[in-house]
């Protein structure tokens, strides 16, 4: 590999820029081993964050370089012009697959730029764009490059203030697009209450062969827009995973859920975290469970004011069927019954303690659950790169470069 220090040196005497330590530090590691990805994410200890002008360095830095593979930059401070500089790294570079942008000061301008250097590269995969207020514009600009762009398989653009249009716009794209596995459009600004967007993304849905995740978290989805979410996942065969969590979903669109799992046995993941299923949602959710031909293997209900009756059935349903190895409960009633039956599933070893975001303590005889700081979407924005924690317990770690269903399939072998 080339000697990407020195490099860097000297791009930094070419522009007059002062070095950074932490960035030659970086950079040494990648050259004095087999590090293909270099992480300069802003929420690293080190306390300091990429200008434009450092991401303008960095991108002659690895112009030409065929090695680096991967390049996280999340929370730093890059605009609109540090995106026309990544936008010329992008149009250059026959190896980069990996960009996270998570966090940054992107708008719909820098989107735009990204959008078009992509129109022809050959190499990139995967984007996330999580955090950037891109908008309408941007995020039109996003779709129409997945139009033309023949190898992309994963994109992120939630929080990004998507609109009705351009949530439309992605649903159509996906159509036709056979090369896309995975998505990401949580939290748009919607203003309408006819669930247009979920329509169309039930009807992609129909036709789509190739989606492996799709997650719609923050749309304001009722049980009706879930209903016609589940007609069309009775014809799917290709989704693994399906991120509904923060909705308005009741025992109704838990119940149409439930339909699915009894007929769709290529569901694995399911989040329904912060929504208001309740009791009778989770004894319907525990139904499909026990059937023997369930391959669901990761349910989260966090936060849906599910009580004894609900969470019981579900420990029940747990016990029958072995392919759910991990389940997520915190945020419900969870009165001693329900304690008592999640602990014995842990001490028996039937739950991993790191394949649920609950652990049981005693305190006078009787038994409780904590919180334990395991779940689907594991510290989603705040989690830094350095220090000692685990992903390996996570179900899902957006923040990793990696496929989000191959990580969950190859954890749930453990």
């Amino acid at each position: 590999m080339e000697d990407l220090q020195s490099r860097y040196l000297s791009v930094c005497a070419e522009v007059q820029r002062p070095p950074k330590a932490y960035v030659l530090k970086v950079l040494a590691d990648s050259t004095n081993s087999d590090v293909v990805s270099l992480v300069l994410a802003g929420n690293d200890r080190h306390g300091e964050r990429l200008t434009d002008d450092d991401v303008l360095v960095l991108s002659k830095t690895l112009a030409g370089n065929s090695a680096i593979k991967g390049l996280d930059l999340r929370y730093n401070c890059i605009t609109d012009k540090g995106a026309v500089y990544l936008a010329d790294l992008i149009q250059e570079s026959e190896s980069l697959q990996f960009l996270d942008l998570m966090c940054n000061n992107i708008e719909a301008e820098g989107a735009g730029m990204l959008a078009k250097s992509l129109h022809k590269n050959k190499s990139l995969r995967k984007l996330r764009m999580t955090g950037n207020k891109i908008g309408n514009k941007g995020a039109m600009q996003l779709a129409a490059m997945l139009q033309i762009n023949a190898t992309f398989e994963e994109v992120d653009v939630s929080d990004c203030d998507l609109t009705t249009q351009s949530v439309i716009a992605f649903a159509i794209v996906l159509n036709n697009n056979r090369r896309i596995c995975a998505i990401n459009i949580s939290r748009p600004l919607l203003f309408s209450l006819q669930e247009e967007t979920t329509e169309h993304m039930a009807h992609m849905l129909m036709v789509n062969k190739t989606l492996r995740e799709l997650h719609m978290g923050k749309h304001g989805m009722t049980d009706t827009g879930v209903d016609r979410l589940c007609e069309a996942l009775k014809m799917n065969s290709s989704l693994r995973y399906l991120d509904l969590r923060c909705n308005r979903i009741t025992r109704d669109g838990a119940r149409c859920l439930s339909e699915v799992l009894k007929q769709n046995s290529t569901l694995e993941i399911l989040d329904l975290s912060s929504n208001c299923i309740e009791d009778d949602g989770a004894v319907y959710l525990s139904e499909a469970i026990k059937i023997p031909h369930s391959k669901l293997r990761a349910l989260s209900i966090t936060g849906n004011n599910a009580g004894t009756a609900g969470l019981m059935c579900l420990y029940k349903a747990i016990r029958v069927n072995s392919s759910l190895t991990n389940v997520y409960i915190w945020g419900n009633k969870l009165e001693e019954p329900v304690c008592v039956a999640f602990s014995q599933l842990i001490s028996s070893g039937r739950l991993l303690e790191g394949h649920t975001d609950v652990s049981p303590y005693e305190v006078d005889g009787h038994v409780f659950l904590a919180e334990a700081s395991h779940g689907l979407r594991r510290h989603y924005y705040w989690t830094s790169p350095y220090g000692m924690n685990d992903f390996s317990n996570s179900a899902l770690a957006l923040i990793s470069s990696h496929s989000l269903v191959s990580s969950i399939q190859s954890e749930l072998q453990l």
